[in-house]
């Protein structure tokens, strides 16, 4: 199995940033398509962006500009930085991410963080 942790939320006034960060780990062989989504209260999970292995980035258009997502292969590792956050920014924000692992067999699964909280004051 993979497990994926994510590192960086937190409480932030309008205008400031965050790096929110997120590492699998487990029997990886390869992860291909990373991604960031977020939860706002009452608000169904939204696809932030999200990072192809070799491809280009797609971000949802209320963060173009202002978000970027990143990532380091040889970490298994995806990185979120916000900047000038907005109070509208606020939500539990997930990472995801399409991974083919396995022991002696190669399997393909989609995997989940459990969350982190980032709040956006005004």
């Amino acid at each position: 199995q993979v497990q994926l942790l994510e590192t960086g939320g937190g409480l932030v006034q309008a205008g400031g940033s965050l790096r929110l960060s997120c590492k699998a780990s487990g029997n990886i062989w390869i992860i291909n398509t990373v991604a960031w989504y977020r939860q706002a209260p009452g608000k169904q999970r939204e696809l932030v962006a999200s990072l192809p292995n070799g491809a280009s980035a797609v971000y949802a258009e209320s963060v173009k500009g202002r978000f970027t997502i990143s990532r380091d292969n040889a970490k298994n590792a995806q990185y979120l930085q916000m900047n000038m956050l907005k109070p509208e920014d606020t939500a539990v924000y997930y990472c995801n991410a399409n991974v083919g692992y396995g022991g002696q067999s190669y399997r393909r699964g989609d995997f989940w963080g459990r969350g982190t909280q980032v709040t956006v004051s005004s």
